[in-house]
């Protein structure tokens, strides 16, 4: 058989009618189907990468064929034709279509080493059998390309809450899906989240300060994946609850009390991004402090009245305020206890009278000697109730302003007592009192007088 010119065989296969027709619908990047659907052609690998070798392999051949014809593009033109091959020579001829990477196999097979996406696309493959019949397949290769890493383009970085609209762009030289990433994590789809149709575009309006953080895009394709660097976005918003502390002990709309000569200091607090403007006023009239804390070295009287910051965020052009009252604390009354009568004698009754005892008392308890349990007289709870302790003689009754009266005195009962209050901040304060009982000398009928014990509450 004589080999023929190339371009000589493809006019004359031109003039032969063809057994095929082009199948109707859609073909899968893996199989080539003919037109009675008995050539099948398979991509190996079934999705390539660029750079990949691929074979699009060759099944369902029938009859004693002389000769193959490959071509890249949508019709039997010469324009597409990658190469031809003689069967019974073994010779090949290339095409225009060829880019130096394809060969045919005798199988009918086509090797493309190190394919590229661009020879993604239709490719026909046809036969001439010794009868001079021609049978073609048609099908679409994908070669998926390796992704370069994207990147984020905004809007702006800073943007106001509530106010200004963020806007991302996923910047990619490839055609290739799209995911959104914030923290980390995939970003979940919300009702104010605006995607583009082909995903590239992010848009969020009345941008709130939890999206505050860092986004990201990827894009992806079945064969490779690439995420871009982050873009950090910050969110201002605020002044929002402005409030004074003063031993971290928020103050707002309340009275602070100070004890003389003593120093204290205010701080102000907000919810703010960035950390607002602070500026003080004292009974309206505005303090050289720039701070968020406001230092009062002695307190006197000359430093009571109306303390007020002023918090203002020099981004969202906002302010807020707040404002506390500080007063001079009332002149604290020293605790004492005089006995009633003050030299009793023996058989009298006497009362521990309790002067200045605190107003927020919470628990007392008396004892005859220094203050330990086995001393214990009675305790009284803020209910009024009192407790017998291990000493109480059944003589001696509390009341609720902390006297203790004991009654029918012996002369054991000389000697020291001691009371110990604690109030509901757990304030402990202990006083101590020494009561003499005098003899009762037979001889002596002098009129003694009873007076009357204290009525519970009384000072």
């Amino acid at each position: 058989m004589c080999q023929e010119p190339r371009l000589l065989l493809h006019q004359t296969w031109g003039a032969i009618k063809s057994t095929s027709s082009h199948p109707s619908g859609s073909f899968s990047s893996a199989a080539f189907l003919s037109a009675g659907a008995e050539i099948t052609i398979t991509s190996e690998p079934a999705q390539p990468a660029e750079g990949d070798n691929v074979t699009l392999a060759v099944q369902g051949l029938s009859g004693e064929l002389l000769a193959y014809n490959w071509y890249a593009g949508p019709t039997l033109s010469l324009s597409y034709l990658v190469a031809s091959y003689i069967v019974s020579t073994g010779d090949e001829t290339p095409g225009p279509a060829h880019t130096g990477r394809e060969a045919v196999r005798p199988d009918g097979s086509l090797n493309i080493q190190g394919a590229l996406p661009g020879h993604s696309g239709t490719y026909i493959l046809q036969t001439l059998n010794r009868q001079f019949q021609t049978e073609v397949g048609y099908g679409h290769l994908q070669v998926y390309e390796i992704l370069a890493q994207p990147v984020v383009m905004t809007n702006s970085t800073a943007l106001v809450e509530r106010r200004d609209t963020l806007r991302l762009i996923c910047s990619s030289p490839s055609p290739a899906e799209v995911r959104w990433f914030f923290n980390g994590d995939t970003l979940p789809i919300a009702v104010r989240l605006g995607l583009s149709p082909d995903g590239r575009v992010l848009t969020r309006h009345g941008i709130r300060r939890e999206e505050a953080g860092a986004y990201q895009c990827e894009v992806w394709n079945p064969v490779s994946v690439s995420r871009s660097e982050p873009i950090n976005l910050t969110v201002y918003f605020g002044p929002e609850r402005v409030a004074i502390l003063q031993d971290s002990t928020a103050r707002t709309g309340c009275t602070i009390k100070v004890d003389f000569n003593t120093s204290f200091t205010l701080w102000c607090v907000s919810q703010s991004c960035p950390e607002p403007e602070y500026m003080w006023a004292f009974n309206g009239r505005a303090l050289k402090n720039g701070q968020d804390h406001l230092n009062i070295s002695s307190m006197t009287a000359a430093q009571e009245g109306t303390y007020t910051c002023i918090a203002k965020n020099p981004k969202t052009l906002l302010s807020g305020s707040a404002s506390v009252v500080v007063k001079l604390s009332a002149a604290v009354v020293a605790m004492t206890i005089v006995p009633v009568p003050t030299r009793p004698m023996e058989g009298q009754d006497v009362t521990l009278t309790v002067h200045g005892y605190p107003k927020d008392l919470l628990v007392y308890a008396w004892y005859r000697g220094p203050a330990s349990e086995p001393n214990r007289l009675l305790s009284q709870l803020p209910s009024g109730n009192w407790i017998a302790g291990p000493a109480h003689t059944g003589r001696e009754v509390g009341f609720a302003n902390c006297s203790l009266l004991v009654q029918k005195l012996n002369l054991t009962d000389a000697g020291r007592y001691t009371l110990k209050t604690v109030t509901l901040q757990g304030k402990t304060e202990m006083l101590e009192v020494e009561l003499q009982v005098a003899l009762n000398l037979p001889s002596s009928h002098k009129d003694q007088r009873h007076l009357p014990e204290p009525e519970p509450g009384t000072g």
